[in-house]
């Protein structure tokens, strides 16, 4: 077989052979598909989960995305990233993934006059209504930066563009495209179990129930089952919950409510905390000018102590803060406000250490605690949320004046960094009960058929919030309940500026709330999917202009190199090979 090789090859058929051996290479590359993600964060490899879920389809899967058209730049690319996802699923399963870009201009099938765009704004889908620089002017865009999967008759809605800003930036894109395969691989597991996790929001230790909770309840509706559970009423916490939350408790617990929160741990329950250490309200400052932040004994220290975190006795002072309104002169019956800056309510930037925090927008806070991790065996301890680079506590008993606002603030106070207030704690949790339960307690526990349990499954998962407005609406006496995370005192209408001329921050709180629930709630192979991250690797600006020329000519001379290299050596054996 050698020879033969070695004869045509010798001989004037060598090119016989040579097309030979590319026809064989392509039926093989059309059988069997590989490449190679050189990549560092390996944008272009799926995740496992991802293409088991591709091969356990038992129907073809339709998808329809509505990012065709002339888009700016950073949505094209968006675009672009979007159909390699796509066809990388294709790859692993071609009958099964159906897809196609659609336009929301085009006419929507069967209709004269009704668009893409009419059907998705009736599917309460809203547009990022983009300002896009023309030569003749600015021109607004609306974007849909939106997939509808079709599925066994189910369909589902994947956000590609989470932010939902009208002002786009390389990283809100860079981030959107690293969270591309996490929407899309969550809102299949939605398809395939389309039950909704349980959600228990505990009452009974004087939660809010009012409407003041209105936010959450529109926030959870879509993906959770939401029900109201008095801790103080029933003999334990089911395991049919898959979370327990709660919210601004402000009555102790007695030990009988931490034992049924600590058992339901023990049982592999996952816990969400929004709590505030000490009492300090708003309310209090409307009729005078100053209060107490005190302690609010809820008698829950020793068993967050237990789980490896402490909600400490202080407030957080952040110069990167939102606004309250002052009376600043006037009369008492004409009196002249001024929003001005109340350190008070700090603002949170995302730190993105975490898929829970990752590519979120700024985080609204009020009177806020700041919180430290304690050594506890098997427990892994992520920071989510911390104050900006000028921030500062005041530990309890704090007075809270509005007279601080009169003065100018003294920046120096303002010298820590970063102080933690909210954190995710993993691992298997050990029960503060462990020596404490007696034996009566555990055989009525026994009784019931919850067994007492002494540790927690692995992968159990506890989040700390030392803030219990974090996830409350306050009330408008124009609009009524506000979104999560909107103060009523400087934003009173919804567009991008008020009447006034304030500008508008829009705060991610509830995408926060619905990230923890998720954690709490999906599959980790799901959540590993998100925990991808493209950088961005931005050229030297200095090397670029010093070296701008040399790399010009190199780009363009090089390839011409080659080739006359190339020709030369091919002449040169040609020659030798038939010179007589």
């Amino acid at each position: 077989m050698k020879k033969i090789i070695y004869k045509l090859w010798s001989s004037k058929f060598w090119w016989l052979l040579l097309l030979i051996v590319l026809i064989v290479i392509n039926i093989i590359s059309s059988l069997v598909y590989f490449r190679f993600d050189l990549t560092k964060e390996k944008r272009f490899t799926l995740s496992e989960a991802t293409t088991t879920f591709v091969r356990k389809l038992e129907e073809p899967i339709q998808i329809e995305v509505y990012l065709k058209g002339d888009f700016p730049s950073g949505f094209q690319k968006m675009a672009n990233t979007t159909e390699d996802f796509l066809m990388n699923l294709k790859r692993i399963e071609g009958s099964k993934i159906n897809y196609q870009f659609i336009s929301p201009l085009e006419i929507f099938p069967g209709t004269n006059s009704v668009t893409y765009r009419d059907t998705l704004l009736a599917m309460g889908i809203s547009p990022i209504n983009l300002t896009v620089q023309l030569s003749e002017g600015q021109q607004q865009k609306l974007v849909f930066p939106t997939a509808i999967i079709s599925y066994k008759g189910q369909q589902a809605i994947v956000n590609l563009y989470p932010e939902g800003n009208s002002v786009v930036s390389q990283n809100e894109i860079n981030s959107a495209e690293a969270q591309l395969e996490y929407q899309f691989l969550k809102t299949f597991h939605s398809l395939l179990k389309p039950a909704k996790p349980l959600v228990a929001y505990s009452v009974g230790n004087g939660e809010p129930t009012g409407p003041e909770t209105f936010a959450i309840q529109e926030s959870l509706k879509n993906n959770f089952q939401l029900f109201t559970f008095n801790i103080a009423k029933q003999t334990f916490i089911p395991d049919t919950f898959n979370v327990l939350m709660i919210v601004k408790p402000s009555i102790q617990f007695t030990e009988d409510e931490k034992l049924k929160i600590d058992q339901f741990v023990m049982r592999g329950g996952n816990v969400l905390f929004f709590v505030d250490a000490l009492n300090a309200e708003q309310d209090s400052l409307r009729n005078k000018m100053q209060t107490v932040a005190y302690d609010r004994n809820l008698n829950l220290e020793d068993l967050l102590f237990q789980y490896g975190i402490r909600i400490n006795q202080d407030l957080v002072m952040d110069l990167q803060c939102d606004f309250l309104e002052f009376v600043v002169g006037g009369s008492a019956s004409n009196p002249q406000t001024e929003f001005l800056q109340w350190n008070y309510f700090p603002v949170f930037q995302s730190t993105n250490s975490h898929i829970i925090n990752r590519g979120l927008n700024l985080l609204r806070g009020q009177y806020v605690n700041s919180v430290d991790t304690i050594s506890a065996n098997g427990i892994k301890k992520t920071i989510l949320l911390s104050s900006s680079t000028n921030s500062r506590t005041i530990s309890t008993p704090a007075l809270i004046s509005l007279n601080e606002n009169k003065m100018v603030p003294q920046d120096e106070k303002f010298n820590q960094n970063s102080i933690p207030v909210a954190a995710l704690l993993e691992g298997s949790f050990q029960s503060i009960y462990k020596y404490r339960v007696g034996k009566m307690l555990k055989d009525s526990l026994v009784s019931l058929g919850v067994p007492f349990k002494e540790n927690s499954p692995l992968a159990n998962k506890i989040i700390v919030v030392a803030d219990g407005d974090f996830v409350l609406n306050e009330i408008s006496s124009e609009f009524g309940p506000l979104p999560m995370g909107w103060n009523k005192y400087t934003y009173t209408t919804f567009s991008n500026k008020s009447e006034s001329g304030k500008y508008f921050i829009p705060m991610a709180n509830a995408n926060f709330l619905k990230n923890c629930l998720e954690y709490l709630t999906n599959d980790v192979g799901i959540i590993e999917a998100g925990n991808k991250e493209i950088a961005m690797r931005l050229l030297d600006s200095k090397k670029v202009k010093e070296q701008k020329l040399f790399w010009q000519l190199f780009n363009v001379g090089f390839p011409v190199i080659i080739i006359v290299f190339a020709g030369i050596i091919f002449q040169y054996f040609r020659k030798r090979k038939y010179t007589i």
